[in-house]
Protein backbone atom coordinates (compact mmCIF):
# COMPACT_ATOMS: atom_id res chain seq x y z
CA UNK A 1 0.00 0.00 0.00
CA UNK A 2 2.86 2.39 0.80
CA UNK A 3 4.39 1.53 -2.57
CA UNK A 4 1.11 2.38 -4.34
CA UNK A 5 0.82 5.66 -2.43
CA UNK A 6 4.33 6.96 -2.96
CA UNK A 7 5.33 5.60 -6.37
CA UNK A 8 3.28 8.14 -8.41
CA UNK A 9 4.70 11.00 -6.34
CA UNK A 10 8.26 9.73 -6.81
CA UNK A 11 7.71 9.39 -10.57
CA UNK A 12 6.35 12.94 -10.71
CA UNK A 13 9.36 14.20 -8.74
CA UNK A 14 11.78 12.47 -11.13
CA UNK A 15 10.07 13.93 -14.20
CA UNK A 16 10.15 17.41 -12.66
CA UNK A 17 13.94 17.34 -13.18
CA UNK A 18 13.67 16.46 -16.89
CA UNK A 19 12.81 18.11 -20.20
CA UNK A 20 9.93 15.70 -20.77
CA UNK A 21 6.59 17.22 -21.71
CA UNK A 22 4.61 14.09 -20.82
CA UNK A 23 5.03 11.21 -18.41
CA UNK A 24 6.51 8.31 -20.36
CA UNK A 25 9.82 9.30 -21.93
CA UNK A 26 12.76 11.08 -20.31
CA UNK A 27 14.60 13.25 -22.83
CA UNK A 28 17.22 14.63 -20.48
CA UNK A 29 17.63 16.01 -16.98
CA UNK A 30 17.16 19.74 -16.46
CA UNK A 31 16.05 22.38 -13.95
CA UNK A 32 13.89 24.07 -16.57
CA UNK A 33 10.63 23.35 -14.73
CA UNK A 34 11.90 24.95 -11.52
CA UNK A 35 13.19 28.00 -13.38
CA UNK A 36 9.81 28.37 -15.06
CA UNK A 37 8.04 27.99 -11.72
CA UNK A 38 9.98 30.79 -10.01
CA UNK A 39 10.17 33.15 -13.01
CA UNK A 40 6.54 33.06 -14.12
CA UNK A 41 4.64 35.95 -12.46
CA UNK A 42 1.30 34.17 -12.85
CA UNK A 43 2.53 31.12 -10.94
CA UNK A 44 4.23 33.12 -8.21
CA UNK A 45 1.11 35.24 -7.72
CA UNK A 46 -1.00 32.09 -7.46
CA UNK A 47 1.34 30.52 -4.90
CA UNK A 48 1.53 33.72 -2.86
CA UNK A 49 -2.24 34.12 -2.81
CA UNK A 50 -2.68 30.51 -1.75
CA UNK A 51 -0.22 30.86 1.13
CA UNK A 52 -1.78 34.11 2.36
CA UNK A 53 -5.25 32.55 2.27
CA UNK A 54 -4.07 29.38 4.02
CA UNK A 55 -2.20 31.19 6.80
CA UNK A 56 -4.89 33.82 7.34
CA UNK A 57 -7.82 31.41 7.42
CA UNK A 58 -5.82 28.95 9.55
CA UNK A 59 -5.11 31.68 12.10
CA UNK A 60 -8.80 32.56 12.39
CA UNK A 61 -9.78 28.88 12.51
CA UNK A 62 -7.20 28.22 15.23
CA UNK A 63 -8.60 31.00 17.42
CA UNK A 64 -12.20 29.84 16.92
CA UNK A 65 -11.41 26.13 17.29
CA UNK A 66 -9.32 26.66 20.42
CA UNK A 67 -11.85 28.90 22.15
CA UNK A 68 -14.61 26.48 21.15
CA UNK A 69 -12.76 23.53 22.65
CA UNK A 70 -12.02 25.39 25.88
CA UNK A 71 -15.61 26.60 26.13
CA UNK A 72 -17.01 23.13 25.50
CA UNK A 73 -14.70 21.56 28.08
CA UNK A 74 -15.57 24.00 30.88
CA UNK A 75 -19.29 24.21 30.08
CA UNK A 76 -21.98 21.93 31.44
CA UNK A 77 -21.91 18.32 30.33
CA UNK A 78 -24.97 18.52 28.09
CA UNK A 79 -23.79 21.78 26.52
CA UNK A 80 -20.35 20.32 25.86
CA UNK A 81 -21.89 17.22 24.28
CA UNK A 82 -24.06 19.34 21.98
CA UNK A 83 -21.08 21.45 20.91
CA UNK A 84 -18.94 18.37 20.22
CA UNK A 85 -21.73 16.77 18.21
CA UNK A 86 -22.33 19.88 16.12
CA UNK A 87 -18.58 20.19 15.55
CA UNK A 88 -18.47 16.73 13.97
CA UNK A 89 -21.01 17.60 11.26
CA UNK A 90 -18.66 19.75 9.11
CA UNK A 91 -15.95 17.09 9.50
CA UNK A 92 -18.16 14.32 8.13
CA UNK A 93 -20.04 16.48 5.64
CA UNK A 94 -18.79 16.54 2.04
CA UNK A 95 -16.78 19.61 1.04
CA UNK A 96 -18.92 20.15 -2.05
CA UNK A 97 -22.03 20.46 0.15
CA UNK A 98 -20.29 22.90 2.50
CA UNK A 99 -18.99 25.01 -0.36
CA UNK A 100 -22.33 25.14 -2.17
CA UNK A 101 -24.18 25.98 1.07
CA UNK A 102 -21.81 28.82 1.94
CA UNK A 103 -22.14 30.17 -1.60
CA UNK A 104 -25.93 30.20 -1.35
CA UNK A 105 -25.99 31.70 2.16
CA UNK A 106 -23.41 34.47 1.70
CA UNK A 107 -23.56 35.28 -2.00
CA UNK A 108 -27.19 34.62 -2.92
CA UNK A 109 -29.04 35.26 0.36
CA UNK A 110 -26.79 37.79 2.13
CA UNK A 111 -25.74 39.46 -1.12
CA UNK A 112 -22.02 39.51 -0.31
CA UNK A 113 -19.94 39.84 -3.45
CA UNK A 114 -17.45 37.05 -4.14
CA UNK A 115 -14.95 39.73 -5.21
CA UNK A 116 -14.56 40.75 -1.54
CA UNK A 117 -12.91 37.41 -0.58
CA UNK A 118 -15.27 37.24 2.41
CA UNK A 119 -17.10 34.06 1.26
CA UNK A 120 -13.77 32.42 0.44
CA UNK A 121 -12.23 33.12 3.85
CA UNK A 122 -15.40 32.10 5.69
CA UNK A 123 -15.53 28.90 3.68
CA UNK A 124 -11.96 27.94 4.56
CA UNK A 125 -12.47 28.84 8.22
CA UNK A 126 -15.63 26.72 8.30
CA UNK A 127 -13.67 23.84 6.83
CA UNK A 128 -10.70 24.10 9.19
CA UNK A 129 -12.08 25.20 12.58
CA UNK A 130 -13.72 21.83 13.46
CA UNK A 131 -10.41 20.06 12.91
CA UNK A 132 -8.63 22.55 15.17
CA UNK A 133 -11.27 21.79 17.79
CA UNK A 134 -10.54 18.07 17.48
CA UNK A 135 -6.80 18.69 17.80
CA UNK A 136 -7.08 20.88 20.91
CA UNK A 137 -9.73 18.96 22.84
CA UNK A 138 -7.54 15.88 23.65
CA UNK A 139 -4.85 18.15 25.11
CA UNK A 140 -7.41 19.90 27.28
CA UNK A 141 -8.68 16.55 28.55
CA UNK A 142 -5.13 15.46 29.37
CA UNK A 143 -4.59 18.63 31.38
CA UNK A 144 -5.00 18.63 35.15
CA UNK A 145 -8.19 20.67 35.52
CA UNK A 146 -7.43 21.39 39.19
CA UNK A 147 -4.60 23.72 38.13
CA UNK A 148 -7.10 26.19 36.68
CA UNK A 149 -9.19 26.07 39.85
CA UNK A 150 -6.06 26.49 41.98
CA UNK A 151 -5.11 29.59 40.00
CA UNK A 152 -8.55 31.07 40.68
CA UNK A 153 -8.23 30.25 44.38
CA UNK A 154 -4.88 32.06 44.47
CA UNK A 155 -6.46 35.24 43.17
CA UNK A 156 -6.02 35.00 39.42
CA UNK A 157 -8.81 36.28 37.20
CA UNK A 158 -10.40 33.80 34.77
CA UNK A 159 -8.63 35.52 31.87
CA UNK A 160 -5.27 35.46 33.62
CA UNK A 161 -5.70 31.79 34.60
CA UNK A 162 -6.64 30.94 31.03
CA UNK A 163 -3.62 32.75 29.64
CA UNK A 164 -1.01 31.56 32.13
CA UNK A 165 -2.27 28.10 33.09
CA UNK A 166 -4.53 26.59 30.41
CA UNK A 167 -3.03 27.92 27.16
CA UNK A 168 0.60 26.87 27.90
CA UNK A 169 -0.51 23.28 28.50
CA UNK A 170 -2.45 22.96 25.26
CA UNK A 171 0.07 24.68 22.96
CA UNK A 172 1.02 21.39 21.20
CA UNK A 173 -2.64 20.84 20.31
CA UNK A 174 -2.98 24.42 19.08
CA UNK A 175 0.12 24.09 16.89
CA UNK A 176 -1.12 20.77 15.48
CA UNK A 177 -4.52 22.30 14.77
CA UNK A 178 -2.95 25.29 13.02
CA UNK A 179 -0.80 23.03 10.85
CA UNK A 180 -3.80 20.90 9.97
CA UNK A 181 -5.84 24.01 9.13
CA UNK A 182 -3.09 25.25 6.79
CA UNK A 183 -2.96 21.85 5.08
CA UNK A 184 -6.73 21.70 4.62
CA UNK A 185 -6.80 25.19 3.12
CA UNK A 186 -3.96 24.41 0.72
CA UNK A 187 -5.64 21.19 -0.37
CA UNK A 188 -9.25 22.37 -0.69
CA UNK A 189 -10.83 22.55 -4.13
CA UNK A 190 -14.62 22.40 -3.88
CA UNK A 191 -15.19 25.14 -1.30
CA UNK A 192 -12.68 27.36 -3.07
CA UNK A 193 -14.34 26.80 -6.43
CA UNK A 194 -17.76 27.89 -5.16
CA UNK A 195 -16.59 30.91 -3.13
CA UNK A 196 -13.49 32.38 -4.80
CA UNK A 197 -13.45 35.52 -6.99
CA UNK A 198 -13.27 34.83 -10.70
CA UNK A 199 -9.76 36.28 -11.02
CA UNK A 200 -8.29 34.44 -8.03
CA UNK A 201 -6.84 30.94 -8.02
CA UNK A 202 -5.34 28.70 -5.37
CA UNK A 203 -2.95 25.86 -6.13
CA UNK A 204 -5.77 23.30 -6.26
CA UNK A 205 -8.03 25.27 -8.61
CA UNK A 206 -5.11 26.37 -10.77
CA UNK A 207 -3.84 22.81 -11.20
CA UNK A 208 -7.28 21.55 -12.25
CA UNK A 209 -7.69 24.38 -14.76
CA UNK A 210 -4.14 23.92 -16.08
CA UNK A 211 -4.70 20.24 -16.81
CA UNK A 212 -7.60 21.24 -19.07
CA UNK A 213 -5.50 23.70 -21.05
CA UNK A 214 -2.76 23.29 -23.64
CA UNK A 215 0.12 25.19 -21.99
CA UNK A 216 2.70 22.41 -21.67
CA UNK A 217 5.27 24.65 -19.97
CA UNK A 218 2.85 25.52 -17.17
CA UNK A 219 1.87 21.88 -16.70
CA UNK A 220 5.45 20.71 -16.31
CA UNK A 221 6.21 23.62 -13.95
CA UNK A 222 3.42 22.30 -11.73
CA UNK A 223 5.38 19.04 -11.49
CA UNK A 224 8.12 21.06 -9.83
CA UNK A 225 5.60 22.74 -7.53
CA UNK A 226 4.19 19.36 -6.46
CA UNK A 227 7.70 18.08 -5.75
CA UNK A 228 8.53 21.11 -3.61
CA UNK A 229 5.31 20.74 -1.59
CA UNK A 230 6.03 17.03 -1.04
CA UNK A 231 9.62 17.79 0.03
CA UNK A 232 8.46 20.46 2.49
CA UNK A 233 5.93 18.04 4.00
CA UNK A 234 8.60 15.34 4.41
CA UNK A 235 10.99 17.84 6.04
CA UNK A 236 8.29 19.04 8.42
CA UNK A 237 7.34 15.50 9.46
CA UNK A 238 10.97 14.54 10.03
CA UNK A 239 11.64 17.64 12.14
CA UNK A 240 8.52 17.06 14.25
CA UNK A 241 9.44 13.42 14.87
CA UNK A 242 13.05 14.27 15.74
CA UNK A 243 11.90 16.97 18.14
CA UNK A 244 9.42 14.56 19.77
CA UNK A 245 12.13 11.95 20.25
CA UNK A 246 14.44 14.54 21.79
CA UNK A 247 11.72 15.57 24.24
CA UNK A 248 11.07 11.94 25.18
CA UNK A 249 14.76 11.31 25.80
CA UNK A 250 15.02 14.49 27.86
CA UNK A 251 12.01 13.42 29.92
CA UNK A 252 13.58 10.02 30.59
CA UNK A 253 16.80 11.64 31.80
Amino acid sequence: MLFVLYLPIIILAVYSFTNATNIGAIRGFSLHNYVTLFTTPELMEMIGGTLVLALGSALIATVLGTTGAIGAFYSRRKTGTVISTINQIPVINADVVTGFSICILLVVVAGISKDTFVPLVIGHVTLSAPFVYLSVMPKIRQMDSSLYEAALDLGATPGCALKQVVIPQIVPGIISGFGLAVTLSLDDYFITTYTKPATFNTISTYVVNATKGSQTTIKTALWALSTIIFAVVILFVVLVNVRSEEKEEAARI
